[in-house]
């Protein structure tokens, strides 16, 4: 009797989890851990190409990369650590402070021995969530599949010196409390240049752009405000991050500010407010922007696709790309933007690419994009 009791709770904690298993299959599973295993013990042979893809996609969620590295063909040539890796950034990027939240999967092509899918994988950052879209091919191995990895090219940067040639901007104060943004001297001149009010599935949306017009460096926000027809506010929002907030003299950038769940019907007015202060700034690092084109992704979604290249000698950690598209009277028709989740290193490119809705992208005629840059030396 002394084991009885044991063995009956052993019993049943074993069936509760063998219920547990079978019912989120039944369910079809969540999206990104279909049919996955919460216990690597547990973790279901890759009997099928969508079986070893979620063991896969499951392993890197849990960060169980022993069990994720051996799901990879040999045939991909590539050691643990550098897989490691390319799921986890370096060098400060956005991808080493972000976490794969969940995925879905669509098969492209599959036969007896190859099989190619389609997966959205879906990020949470410090910036809000982010999609990734990527391409999988899997190999069968005997009675199991495995993943074929591409192999990343990893920049490699010669010793060099770079000059530094860049304009730079200092602020003395009287006192080490007022030495970012401060409020003693008068603000640099801002002004609002254009705003367009329009209607999305998601909601309203506020646009347009901004330009620095004075001699000295400025940090600035753009505040909108939807009235009624007696005046009342409806609601207040800012930019927040869809705008680059440090503007170099005479400099433009767009902004776009979101009312989510909002109509411009019930909208009489906006009432517009940018705020400026005076900080310190320099011209450096500069960052081109190059190969720009609008084109289509494998989602057959229209985007603005490029490439962004440092010229300085600092690593910047985080680009973020902001491009505001103009219609044929060079009206601002919407302002979209992107993060880069590898850092972009001295003297050399990363690929970038910013949605464009489907109902803009037939009248867009034109574009600009800036550049916002994050280094954690300097932040």
């Amino acid at each position: 009797m002394k084991l009885a009791l044991p063995l009956i709770l052993v019993g049943v904690t074993v069936g509760l989890m063998a219920f547990g298993l079978a019912a989120n299959r039944r369910a079809g599973g969540t999206v990104g851990v279909a049919e996955g295993a919460a216990l690597p013990g547990l973790t279901p042979k890759s009997s099928t190409p969508e079986q070893g893809l979620t063991n896969l996609l499951s392993a890197v969620r849990r960060h169980s990369w022993d069990q994720a590295f051996s799901i990879i063909s040999k045939s991909s040539g590539i050691d643990e650590p550098s897989f490691i890796q390319g799921w986890i950034g370096s060098n400060g990027s956005l991808r080493s402070f972000s976490n794969l939240e969940s995925f879905d999967s669509r098969p492209l092509h599959i036969t007896n021995d190859e099989a190619y899918f389609r997966v959205r994988l879906r990020w949470t950052t410090p910036v809000g969530p982010v999609d990734d879209v990527r391409d999988f091919r899997l190999l069968r191995n005997g009675e199991t599949w495995e993943v074929v990895w591409p192999k990343t090219q990893v920049s490699n940067v010669p010793a060099q010196v770079i000059p530094v040639t860049y304009l730079r901007w200092d602020l003395v104060t009287g006192s080490a409390k007022d030495e970012w943004g401060s409020q003693n001297v008068d603000a640099p001149r801002v002004r609002i240049i254009s705003m367009n009010a329009v209607d999305t599935a998601e909601g309203a949306v506020v646009m347009g752009e901004v330009v620095n017009e004075d001699t000295i460096p400025a940090f600035i926000n753009v505040n909108a405000t939807l009235l009624d027809a007696k005046g009342n506010a409806i609601d207040d929002e800012n930019s927040f991050d869809k705008i680059a907030h440090i503007l170099l003299p005479k400099q433009v950038t767009p902004y776009r500010i979101d009312f989510p769940n909002f109509s411009l019907k019930n909208v009489q007015n906006v009432r517009m407010n940018v705020k400026a202060a005076l900080v310190p700034a320099s011209a450096d690092p500069v960052i081109g922007v190059m190969n720009q084109k609008v084109a289509s992704d494998a989602q057959g979604e229209s985007i603005l696709q490029g490439d962004l290249f440092n010229e300085s000698g600092q690593t910047v950690n985080i680009p973020h790309v902001i491009a505001s598209f103009y219609d044929s009277n060079g009206k601002v028709i919407w302002v979209s933007d992107g993060y880069v989740d590898r850092a972009l290193l001295p003297q050399s490119s990363e690929p970038f690419a910013v949605q464009i809705p489907q109902a803009v992208a037939a009248k867009v005629q034109n574009f600009h994009v800036v550049v916002n840059q994050y280094s954690l030396d300097r932040s």
